[in-house]
């Protein structure tokens, strides 16, 4: 049978781990990314069990595991450093199946550029969508001036992606969630520290170790779209949290007016019609773009990696006489899965988002309440997302477990956007 090819667009964390996937899969692939080196943009990212799990299926998952920084508790606290509520680390664990993993966007892209073939990727190359194929024809992908035909093209371009434009023009892409990010790698600070999210006024803050002794910390407010600090972002968080409690300003004096990253966070809460149409698909932000409060977004493009590859695997013969079929079958795995997150990543921002006084005290006082009545209340936010495990070989395309695709789901979408 001749090697199936594929095109990537885009070698971010979700494209890089598809390459990777589909590679082993038996794919010949092809990587086209618009930038000239693999350096992400970001800081860090958190890879919970679900990602952890996927990343096994291209042995890259114990590697991760071995990055854990911090197996203790977490704290939600206030701005004075009164402490709201306390994760429970070991339970997190058992729940799930381990821990959380922070590491550095770097460290992450360097891994999985690590499981490939140093010819797969072509960097400094803008590629273009120029026709998604169908059942009958490839699709075709321009580059330059070369025009690259492909069995499967996977739009891995990010949030503002083009691809999505082509395959679904008219259709609403994502909007702005209501508020903007900053985040920095700092120094360790001299005093130490316990891992946490501290909520103010329409504003949030958290502090995670690394485990190469630095600290990431993302900061958050809720405020119009577009905005900028008249001077400099890092002035910007020393107005909004240089009075918080210690580690935050010891953080930003550690600090220079260039290491901080300042973004406005946008959401796809209206779902596309499919994650496909013909021979190309839609892979992590291009289809689901989500806000980061349930840190998901590259947790879910690992998963949609490893689930692609499953339906398309080049060495099962149903799948590659009937691509459309199996691609049509990501669909019905991914889509609802995805959009359920990005509604429950939009929901969980409403309480950080409370800037009235009363409102804050009593959104403290029953946090806090709960905690305590309830200790392992917080965890169940993360029931049917953290607890998800990839397709097995013997599974097929049937539901696979806790938080995994769902047959339910199949009828909404079977059929559509398969020309």
């Amino acid at each position: 049978m001749k090697q199936p090819r594929a095109v990537v667009m885009g070698a971010g964390v979700g494209g890089l781990t598809a390459t990777a996937a589909l590679h082993r899969s038996g794919w010949a692939v092809t990587v086209l990314e618009r930038a000239a080196t693999l350096e992400p943009v970001g800081a860090a990212i958190s890879l919970t069990p679900n990602a952890q799990r996927a990343l096994d299926v291209i042995g890259l998952g114990d590697d991760i595991r071995a990055l854990a920084a911090w197996r203790g508790d977490g704290e939600l606290r206030t701005p004075g450093g009164r402490r709201l509520a306390r994760m429970d680390g070991a339970a997190a664990n058992g729940r799930f199946g381990g821990p959380t993993v922070l590491l550095h966007r770097a460290t992450l892209v360097d891994l999985l550029a690590s499981r490939l073939p140093g010819d797969l990727v072509r960097t400094g190359a803008a590629a273009e969508l120029a026709d998604p194929g169908a059942a009958d024809r490839p699709a075709r992908v321009t580059v330059a001036d070369e025009e690259l035909e492909a069995e499967l093209v996977v739009a891995a371009d990010g949030i503002h992606s083009a691809a999505r434009g082509v395959l679904f023009p008219g259709r609403p892409g994502p909007r702005y969630a209501g508020f903007t990010t900053w985040r920095i790698v700092a120094p360790a600070p001299a005093r130490p520290f316990t891992p946490h999210e501290t909520w103010g006024r329409g504003r949030l803050w958290g502090t995670q170790p690394l485990l190469d002794g630095r600290v990431y910390a993302y900061a958050a407010a809720f405020t119009p779209e577009g905005g900028r600090a008249p001077d400099d972002e890092r002035a910007e968080l020393l107005r909004l949290f240089g009075d918080w409690h210690r580690p935050i300003p010891d953080l930003l004096a550690a600090v220079e007016p260039g290491d901080v990253l300042r973004h406005d966070i946008r959401h796809q809460t209206e779902p596309l019609p499919a994650y496909h149409r013909g021979r190309t698909v839609l892979l992590g932000d291009a289809a689901h773009a989500m806000a980061p409060t349930l840190g998901q977004g590259g947790n879910q493009a690992i998963e949609d990696a490893v689930v692609l590859a499953h339906h398309v695997a080049a060495g099962d013969a149903a799948h590659a006489a009937d691509l459309p079929g199996a691609l049509a079958a990501y669909t019905r795995d991914r889509l609802p899965r995805t959009m359920d997150i990005v509604r429950r990543s939009a929901l969980s921002s409403r309480m950080p988002a409370l800037s009235s006084a009363p409102a804050v005290a009593l959104r403290d006082a029953v946090v806090a309440a709960v905690s305590r009545l309830v200790p392992g209340l917080l965890l169940r936010g993360f029931d049917g997302i953290a607890d998800w495990r990839p397709p097995g070989p013997r599974q097929g395309r049937a539901r696979q477990g806790p938080g995994g695709p769902d047959r339910s789901s199949r009828a909404a979408t079977r059929g559509r956007a398969d020309r």
